[in-house]
């Protein structure tokens, strides 16, 4: 079966869901992998294209949260228009009779307010039309109610994308792997240089460097919400799932970590993943962290914020310890550093660069804390 066109035009059918903050960065990795019109907008980025780039987008790309697809937009004030306009869809090119589904709304500033009867209303059109059923863990059909504005989407990706597949031992306070393929991003890494973190927990930064090194799709070992849909061509994704790269040679990815659990969770995480070749773990506390023999390149590292971790202790003289370290042993290396308190970053006396917004993070707002390589 030969992919169905997208039924809405191809400058924004296609909507990237990432973290506010994060939205610029995404486009420039969307950008960066060939999507076609890349727009940053609130909580996400646009682009253009049909399901082929649908489905590339939830193969492909490390920084999005999930991948939508709009299928209607139109306004609506009334239940009935809400009905009538619901039912006009093309549901049966879309949705399978035997793939179940979800309807989820939500409404603001709009006559229709109620999220449940929006919710019912555009139940019954997909029934109608496919005769598919309800299911708590069906497809997602999100309903958006705005300014009397009623914008309908299909959630193609299922699991969040942070879901790759192969994480299986997570530590405390972990970062999403997508937030932090963005934040490797943002530090100007291309998978091309050494990355090292000396507080590495289960290694999220770690693997997700290594996957970059090794020139592996993030959404290689799982399943999407999209092969559900009536214009999945299982064939046209085998093939495009079976592009492989050629990984680079003579790079690794270092991780430290003081907790000796941790450092196995990596470890194994890592072998899971396919990327032990890639990968470097040991035991040590951040007072023995060194560089590693070869060329400088990335320090990433998420320590602990004081706020979600250790919260009875005064966490400054870690990040002092941990700036002398990296002042006296890494010159020539860049710094990235993910925190929630400034004078945490401040405490490190490490030269970082003006921070970038904010980004919500397990009921916190973290900045990322950047530096050009570090002098001698």
């Amino acid at each position: 079966m030969a992919p169905l066109q997208m039924p809405l035009s191809p400058k924004d059918a296609i909507f990237l869901v990432t973290f506010p903050g994060l939205e610029a960065a995404l486009a420039e990795e969307a950008r960066s992998k060939g999507f076609r019109q890349p727009r940053a907008v609130p909580g996400g980025v646009t682009i253009g294209g049909g399901w082929p780039e649908v489905w590339r987008a939830n193969l492909w790309l490390r920084g999005a949260s999930r991948v939508l697809v709009r299928v209607g937009r139109f306004p609506a004030s009334h239940l009935a228009t809400l009905d009538d306009r619901a039912r006009a869809l093309p549901w049966a090119e879309l949705l399978r009779p035997e793939t179940p589904f979800r309807v989820v709304a939500e409404c603001h500033s709009s006559r229709l307010y109620h999220s449940g009867a929006v919710a019912e209303r555009v139940t019954r059109a997909i029934h109608a039309a496919t005769g598919g059923q309800e299911a708590a863990d069906g497809l997602r059909v999100l309903v958006r109610m705005s300014e009397n504005i009623c914008t309908i989407s299909l959630d193609t990706s299922g699991e969040p994308l942070h879901r790759r597949g192969f994480k299986q031992a997570i530590g405390p306070a972990p970062l999403r792997e997508t937030m932090a393929a963005l934040f490797l991003q943002q530090c100007g890494y291309r998978g091309e240089e050494p990355l090292v973190d000396p507080m590495c927990g289960a290694g999220t930064l770690v693997l997700e460097a290594a996957d970059q090194v090794a020139r592996l799709n993030p959404g290689r070992e799982r399943s999407f919400a999209f092969e559900g849909l009536v214009s999945f061509d299982p064939a046209a994704w085998a093939a495009m799932r079976g592009v492989r790269r050629v990984p680079r040679t003579g790079i690794l990815c270092y991780g430290s970590d003081r907790d000796a659990g941790a450092v196995a969770m990596a470890t194994a995480n890592a072998a899971r993943a396919g990327l032990s070749g890639f990968t470097a773990f040991q035991t040590l506390p951040i007072s023995a962290a060194a560089p590693p023999p070869g060329p400088p390149g990335l320090v990433m590292i998420n320590p602990p914020y004081g706020t979600r971790l250790a919260e009875d202790s005064d966490l400054r003289p870690l990040y002092q310890t941990l700036g002398r370290v990296l002042r006296d042993r890494f010159a020539g290396w860049r710094v990235g550093l993910v925190t929630s308190e400034p004078r945490l970053a401040a405490a490190t006396a490490l030269p970082f660069l003006a921070p970038g917004p904010p980004v919500p993070h397990g009921g916190l707002r973290v900045n990322l804390y950047r530096t050009t390589p570090l002098l001698a």
